[in-house]
């Protein structure tokens, strides 16, 4: 029993890793996104990764929140 218990924690705990690691991806992706649009309005350098950054993290905080809550959904 205890080998099938550590199965099912290593099962949850590589899911996690991997949606982090989506979460992480896709939020990068926004903040080039983000960071490309304000390089296009001629925004200066602090204003561009200043957006980027703040893309990022508002991508990342609602990734991993929305992630958390499914992944509660689905192993609960």
């Amino acid at each position: 029993m205890g080998s099938r218990e550590s199965v099912s924690g290593s099962l949850k705990a590589a899911v996690l890793t991997l949606g982090l690691a989506v979460a992480v991806i896709v939020s990068l992706g926004v903040a080039a996104v983000a960071w490309a649009l304000a390089y296009r309005e001629n925004a200066s350098p602090s204003a561009m990764w200043g957006r980027a950054g703040m893309t990022f993290v508002a991508a990342m905080t609602l990734l991993i929140g929305v992630g958390g809550f499914v992944l509660l959904a689905l192993t609960s």
